[in-house]
């Protein structure tokens, strides 16, 4: 087992669990996560938090802004949130509960509306990426493929 196979089981279930599972979805939230994390376990970068690395504000405006419209799919991704720990401290949920994060992370994509490229285009999924999801001035779709591409690669020679 490797833990870029865990990390893709982790997002395979949270999609299916939001009904909104597909290749793409998946390949695209697997190399966010291994990108914006930089295959760095830390839990906080900054104000950034989880392997996703969601700031506290993108984090809000996904409520605030997208689920406020949609009751039930703010149900279902609720539902991936821990119970005590969302109520004493919502950020935290996304540096401690890799469902909920991805649930988040896949908000801030879907909030978007744009069609994803093909699960096998992992250059265009870079560029999805950089365009809806990337915050930071380092870091290219370059950079995207290549993060992929390498745990990708390790993943399938374990």
């Amino acid at each position: 087992m490797c833990s870029t196979c865990d990390l893709r089981r982790v997002i395979r279930t949270a999609l299916k669990q939001l009904g909104d599972w597909s290749p793409a979805a998946e390949n695209l939230l697997l190399g966010t996560a291994l990108q914006e994390s930089g295959h760095n376990a830390r839990l906080r970068e900054g104000r950034r938090l989880g392997i996703y690395r969601i700031s506290p504000a993108a984090h809000r405006a996904v409520w605030d802004k997208y689920l406020v419209g949609d009751p039930e799919l703010a149900s279902r991704v609720r539902g991936l949130a821990g119970q005590h720990g969302f109520l004493c401290d919502p950020h935290g949920e996304l540096a401690t509960n890799l469902k909920y994060a991805t649930a988040i992370a896949w908000m801030i994509y879907r909030r978007h509306g744009h069609d994803l490229p093909d699960a096998e285009d992992i250059a265009g999924l870079a560029r999805h990426w950089h365009r809806h999801f990337h915050s930071r001035p380092s870091g290219s779709a370059e950079d995207f493929v290549s993060s992929y591409l390498g745990a990708t690669a390790r993943a399938h020679a374990a």
